[in-house]
């Protein structure tokens, strides 16, 4: 059955005109009137909802029955990560959704190609965002990660600095890093996240996190790990990390 998400709360019984981006793609999926689909605000569990009115532009719909159902991971990991250049950090959005991921910061690093900032880096956030979305629509998520808006990892404001002062304090916090002496990702969670159902990941770009950068991570407290002997490519790893810390 088609789902959509919707940027509106949703209530048993309530009838109204689906978003535009939801309506477009009723349309071409040719759905006709008494046609069923299911639709989720993110809020968590997911509504029946029928077709009542097909416009030109515009589809009315009447939402049905709430279904609880959740499919999110065992784990709500954080991802952090050094932004990847071109249509890679799309495709690092879209599967980290798919694999479960709570929330995504981009972040601009010392060695990462992708410089965003203003209203280029918000029109990114917005993109990635729909990706998101249009992801959990697909995978049957009910809850779309949180991707927020691109921050330097240091510097004025950085984010590194706020992580101290973070509400997550008793999140577990990794770093993939290929230095010497890393602990392999079961063996962390053992030590850090076991029994944590919060884990915030830091993830380098192309080039990986500068010497510096790690090294104040890891004196904020994120323990290195590694994800095995191959070096893996930046939105590869990040991915392998979630799948490690309980994937789908």
């Amino acid at each position: 059955m088609p789902r959509f998400h919707c940027s509106v709360p949703l209530s048993a019984g309530a009838a109204f005109a689906l978003p535009a981006g939801a309506a477009r793609h009723v349309q071409v999926l040719r759905m006709q009137p008494g046609d069923a689909l299911t639709l989720f605000d993110g809020s968590g569990g997911e509504y029946e909802a029928t077709i009542e009115r097909m416009g030109r532009s515009d589809v009315s719909v009447t939402v049905g029955a709430h279904n609880t159902v959740e499919r999110e991971a065992t784990r709500a990991v954080h991802l952090a990560v050094g932004m990847p250049a071109n249509e890679r950090m799309d495709w690092l959005v879209e599967k980290a959704t798919e694999l479960g991921v709570a929330s995504i910061q981009p972040l601009a690093t010392a060695h990462g190609v992708l410089r965003l900032s203003g209203e280029r880096a918000e029109k990114k956030r917005a993109h990635w965002e729909a990706i998101a979305i249009a992801a959990c629509e697909q995978c049957g998520r009910n809850r779309v990660p949180v991707i927020h808006p691109v921050r330097s990892f240091s510097g004025n404001s950085g984010w590194i600095d706020g992580q101290d002062a973070s509400g997550e304090a008793a999140a577990a916090r990794l770093i993939l890093s290929l230095a010497e002496g890393t602990q392999d990702v079961a063996s962390a969670i053992a030590a850090h996240a076991a029994g944590n159902r919060d884990v915030r990941v830091l993830s380098g770009p192309e080039g990986g996190l500068s010497a510096a950068e790690e090294q104040e991570a890891i004196a904020r407290g994120f323990a290195p790990v590694t994800l095995g002997l191959r070096v893996l490519r930046a939105e590869t790893a990040a991915l392998a990390a979630l799948v490690s810390l309980g994937g789908p």
